[in-house]
């Protein structure tokens, strides 16, 4: 790694001579595109002759390029060195160089957008110095290997990048390492097999650091393997150094794809038999909401689509990038594993019912979810929260002869004291994970027992029902001057009337400035005032000291006062209401022959799942019908010694599910003595008293 330490350092350096015409969070802009042309001149040093020659006599790209030895190749006479020749055209033989390469790279640095930085480095003067410093590093593969060039490159990224959004996490390389691990847990004698063809996904590449390991895993244990790779990315450098990152590996550039995952999959119908993916957290996705074709996939194709089983809230879009990874794996014999990195909120975000427990439900139904591994805290570099490792795949061992049954289960690891701090933070990163953690994470994640840190449970596990406990409604009724009074806190009643609203109309009507709508709206509230002004009226007239403790006995009366005001029912329930109060005694508020809730006492209780496994994928009103004599058992043993009166109404039960990670993993430390912590107090009291006096006397 000393040759990666070296080279960051050098490049950091050549950074710090934009101070001035650039902000630091604007460095990037010009060191990555010049670290990726510094990486191709390098490249084609060796050959970069024989493709002049050539191009003198043919212009076909293809040949060219296989002259050069890789898929890309530079026609123009300019390499890095002779650039430095000319310094007084240095921007025009630099925008000469840069149309000399093929096609495919000259889209990778106008990604980069990097023809408005030629210009302002060479209206500053600093082009000819900034090409110079990096004619000083040496990029060849064979002082720089692939995998330190990917390490470059994500550590720029990460430093000109401090100040980025909360949300875009670059992957630390250790974590990456954990997750490559996890998803080739128990599938090593598939990867060592001769000529084995392998695909990898990440649909939120970045500068596809994920992609990078998972191959070199691959490699390492079958160098025969041929490995093929594919990615998405939204950031323009990410997804220029992620191109450039696969054309030197000699893979396949056209399956790097720029774009949005959402509004515009770049790998429509693809299949991948491995995916890692770090999506944003918490990334706001209701602007995408007015795509088309987006839009149409939410709210028609349902499961023929990627986002059948629901829609998260439109403030946290994890769960949506969740099941477009999904969409993704394969129907074959082998299937696929996939991992994704989340903060805790997909855990446990959302009530039953809610989009996001619908897409866990969808998940863990299906079977999908292998295990779940909680990370320690500070590992990443803009954040310092909890995060989350899932491993998923829609082939769960169920023979015990290739290694523990997973199948119907879910595994989770607490991970989150295997870290170590480091000797200086870089951002928000205090701590990192050690080769030895990655194996130790691995080897408990692969054996499946149970221990402090590992907990197994049944699919079902996870899935509650929430059900909704009524109380009747009783009430009793009399017209009182306070009673009265309460129907001003009645919406319907005090809405008739906003006196503050009316003379501000009122003013406008003098003033001659009142729209016609406003004019309307005065009327409005002239006739509302009206209006309660003779309900009020009526009422008094009908003062009594009479408490009436049945509502429809009470309604006869009400009505008949108020027969000559045609009211609206809202109006009429208001009024009702207003004259109200809620009484045990009274007669029992009736909904034709069934008694009526009170919405005010209504509640709801979360009761755990317990249905049988093999009925496990009926649906929703099964499972419910199902579950009534256990929904019975557990009110009365939870419900009833607190409430005289209730019942369940089922039309409201919903199943939810959730993964409420930390309450398995909780560990219970008992307070100190209440004795011993007086007597600390009393102590550290003492010692103040007598640094006072000192500083005093």
């Amino acid at each position: 790694m000393k040759n990666f330490n070296d080279k960051v350092n050098f490049i950091w350096k050549i950074a710090e001579l934009l101070r001035g015409p650039y902000k630091p969070e604007k460095y990037g802009d010009v060191i990555l595109p010049m670290a990726v042309l510094r990486r191709f001149d390098c490249l084609l040093e060796n050959t970069k002759e024989s493709v002049i020659e050539k191009a003198k006599t043919t212009d076909i790209e293809m040949i060219l390029n296989k002259i050069a030895g890789h898929n890309f190749s530079n026609k123009s006479e300019y390499d890095f060195n002779k650039l430095l020749d000319d310094p007084d055209n240095i921007r025009a033989n630099l925008e000469s160089y840069i149309r000399g390469f093929s096609a495919n790279i000259r889209e990778i640095v106008e990604n980069f957008e990097f023809d408005k930085e030629i210009k302002k480095l060479d209206d500053n003067n600093l082009l000819f110095l900034v090409i110079k410093e990096f004619n000083n590093i040496d990029l060849h593969p064979e002082v720089v290997s692939n995998q330190e060039m990917g390490y470059v490159f994500e550590e720029l990224i990460r430093r000109f990048s401090e100040n980025a959004e909360a949300g875009d996490h670059y992957t630390p390389r250790e974590v990456i390492e954990l997750m490559v691990n996890l998803i080739f847990n128990g599938v090593e004698e598939d990867l060592t097999k001769e000529g084995s063809i392998f695909t990898v996904g990440d649909f939120a590449c970045g500068t596809g650091g994920m992609l990078s390991v998972a191959t070199d895993y691959i490699k390492k244990l079958n160098p025969s393997a041929q490995v093929e790779v594919f990615g998405q990315e939204l950031n323009p450098q990410s997804y220029a150094i992620c191109r450039s990152d696969i054309l030197i590996k000699g893979q396949q550039e056209k399956n790097i794809v720029f774009g949005n995952s959402f509004t515009a999959d770049g790998h429509k119908n693809q299949k991948v038999r491995f995916a890692l993916m770090n999506p944003p957290f918490g990334v706001d996705w209701k602007k995408y909401k007015e795509d088309d074709i987006f839009r149409n996939e939410i709210e028609k194709l349902g499961f023929d689509g990627r986002f059948g089983a629901g829609t998260p809230r439109t403030s946290d879009g994890s769960l949506l990038f969740l099941q477009h990874m999904l969409s993704k794996m394969m129907d074959d014999e082998k299937g696929s594993r996939m991992a994704i990195i989340f903060n805790g909120s997909p855990l446990f975000t959302g009530d039953a019912g809610s989009g996001e427990s619908e897409i866990r439900r969808w998940v863990i139904e299906n079977d999908l979810l292998e295990g779940i591994i909680a990370l320690p805290t500070d590992l990443f570099y803009n954040t310092g929260i909890s995060t989350y490792i899932w491993i998923l795949t829609n082939r769960k061992n169920e023979n015990v002869l290739n290694g523990p049954v997973r199948k119907g289960k879910i595994q989770l690891v607490n991970a989150s004291s295997f870290y170590h701090k480091m000797r200086k933070s870089l951002g928000s990163k205090r701590n990192e994970i050690s080769e030895a953690d990655i194996k130790k994470i691995s080897r408990i994640y692969g054996e499946f027992k149970e221990n402090e840190h590992c907990k197994i449970f049944h699919n079902k596990k996870f899935a509650y029902l929430k059900v909704t406990i009524e109380r009747p409604l009783r009430l009793n009724f009399q017209i009182s001057e306070e009673r009265i009074e309460n129907l001003y806190s009645e919406s319907a009643f005090s809405k008739l009337y906003d006196e503050d609203k009316t003379q501000e109309l009122e003013l406008k009507k003098e003033k001659q400035s009142i729209k016609k709508k406003e004019l309307t709206d005065l009327e409005k509230q002239y006739k509302g005032k009206e209006v309660q002004e003779k309900i009020i009226s009526l009422l008094k007239e009908n003062i009594s000291d009479e408490i009436i403790k049945n509502r429809e006995e009470f309604d006869k009366n009400l009505k008949n006062i108020l027969k000559d005001l045609k009211l609206t029912n809202g109006l009429y329930k208001a009024i009702l209401m207003g004259l109200s109060e809620r009484d045990e005694t009274a007669d029992y508020c009736m909904k034709g022959k069934k008694k009526e809730a009170d919405t005010s006492l209504r509640d709801t209780e979360t009761i755990p799942l317990c249905i049988d496994v093999k009925e496990f994928h009926v649906e929703t009103k099964k499972h419910i019908e199902k579950e009534k004599e256990n929904i019975l058992s557990y009110v009365e043993r939870e419900v009833k010694p607190h409430i005289n009166e209730f019942w369940i109404d089922h039309t409201k039960s919903k199943i939810g599910y959730e993964i409420p990670f930390t309450r398995y993993f909780y560990k219970y430390e008992e307070l100190r003595p209440f004795k011993d912590i007086m007597f600390e107090i009393e102590e550290l009291e003492k010692e103040i008293q007598s640094q006072i006096r000192k500083v005093i006397g």
